[in-house]
């Protein structure tokens, strides 16, 4: 092993890791993918039959004890996100989370604190943060040249329905995954927290946190399941710190195939962003009538290994954390509150509520 190698641990051999996380680590010259942990010893024959190599391990505490790491991906189903996250952190590791980054507002404040306690990042999965044009667009709202932010919408559509179903095999065309698939566990609510909420709007909501800077004061919001075991549609008003108002909405129910939409509008005093994640455009709309454009190369537009390769970088001092989990933590405040309003009929909850 190289000395300018990190040494990584994967903790979850499902269908992320394995489609993308795995792969991705094997092929970057600065890391050494050192073991794989799952609870499942079929996951775990499966992945390293497939990536032969790593160490195998069944039980968290023990790869921690028997392995010498610089970080780990946890990418476990959201409901055991906190348990693991926090024997890793505790153990003085670097993290990269795979989002959503917990359940609970508290759970996250309680990610964070132990993190910045040890010393290390905690990196959350959100690949679009890496992208030029979200970094562009967060500089330029971050520089006040167009104001303060009045109005932001953020809207989300995605082919996820099938998931909710537990009916994997449909996106098997789209993904062409060689190894695992999800399954159904998107479609178990004791594993997955909820659905669209949790599967998709934190990718949303967590760029928006990302680009605006925002925060999240108090949430309203309505959720229609149609008769699947999850949410599929959501819909929520928000208020944020500052005053700023917003309309956080999502749908999952697009064509198999089809690439959906994922846009951020953030309206300010002097101007206005208009950012597509999904097709890689940005627009910076100023007051006196000038436009500026930016437009990535269709393969840049999700850059799905820069968190595992962020988290390479960061180990070794290379680089910094590049999607910060006190973004995921918004995100988690707004679900949370999100969820809560639903389940009362759409009644606003205070962010603050949440950790009494």
């Amino acid at each position: 092993m190289s000395a300018r190698q990190a040494r990584i641990g994967v903790i979850g051999a499902g269908w992320w890791s394995t489609y993308t996380h795995i792969p991705g680590l094997i092929e970057n010259p600065h890391a050494h993918l050192a073991a794989i942990c799952d609870r499942s010893e079929e996951a775990c024959e499966r992945a390293t039959t497939a990536f032969p190599g790593p160490a195998a391990y069944v039980d968290l505490e023990t790869m921690l004890a028997e392995t010498e790491l610089d970080g780990v991906v946890i990418a476990v189903p959201h409901a055991a996100h906190y348990d693991v996250a926090t024997r890793c952190l505790d153990a003085g590791l670097n993290v990269m989370l795979e989002k959503p980054m917990v359940l609970t507002a508290s759970h996250a404040a309680d990610l964070v604190r132990r993190a910045d306690a040890q010393g290390v990042e905690l990196i959350i999965g959100y690949p679009w943060h890496f992208t030029r044009t979200a970094i562009r667009a967060r500089e330029v709202l971050d520089s006040g040249e167009l104001g303060a932010i009045q109005h932001v919408v953020c809207t989300f559509s995605s082919m996820v329905v099938e998931f909710y179903r537990g009916n994997d095999a449909a996106y098997q065309p789209v993904f062409e995954w060689t190894v695992a698939g999800p399954g159904d566990v998107y479609a178990r609510p004791e594993l997955s927290g909820g659905g669209q909420g949790h599967l998709q709007i934190t990718h949303s909501s967590g760029l928006m946190f990302f680009v605006t800077g925002l925060r999240a004061r108090r949430v309203g919001a309505l959720m229609n399941s149609f008769d699947l075991p999850v949410d599929l549609v959501d819909v929520m008003t928000v208020e944020f710190e500052g005053g700023a108002l917003g309309v956080v909405s999502s749908t999952g129910n697009v064509p198999v195939g089809d690439a959906g939409q994922l846009d951020i509008r953030a309206y300010c005093e002097h101007g206005y962003v208009l950012l597509d994640a999904i097709s890689g455009s940005l627009e910076i709309h100023r007051r006196d009538g000038s436009i500026e454009r930016d437009q990535l190369p269709a393969d840049d537009s999700y850059p799905r290994f820069a968190t595992a390769a962020n988290l390479v970088d960061v180990c070794l001092g290379r680089e910094s954390n590049g999607s910060p989990a006190e973004f995921g933590h918004r995100s988690v405040e707004l679900l949370d509150a999100a969820y809560r309003s639903a389940e009362n009929a759409g009644r606003m909850i205070e962010v603050s509520d949440l950790y009494a």
